[in-house]
């Protein structure tokens, strides 16, 4: 019960600063879109890291999707250079 009076305080206080001062309230809102940006990276990072299992089966299956098509796109420009001939 004490701590959710410590919290209403520190916000309260928080608050209090942001209104009266546009200085804090530019910090406040710098410092929330720094945060932002840090956990957009970690995101990121986390669903393209190659050391992530997941990432790396995904990246093998689109590398083997791609050298299929590429094979049939050879095989069929090979054949179609047999009928030209």
């Amino acid at each position: 019960m004490i701590s959710y009076y410590f919290w209403i305080i520190v916000f309260s206080v928080v608050a209090y600063l942001i209104v009266t001062d546009k200085s804090v309230a530019a910090l406040f809102y710098y410092a929330t879109k720094l945060a932002k940006a840090y956990l957009e990276r970690q995101w990121w990072w986390l669903l393209h890291n190659p050391a992530n299992p997941v990432v790396k089966y995904i990246m093998w299956r689109r590398s083997i999707r791609m050298a299929e098509e590429m094979m049939k796109s050879i095989k069929t420009d090979e054949n179609r250079d047999k009928t030209v001939s």
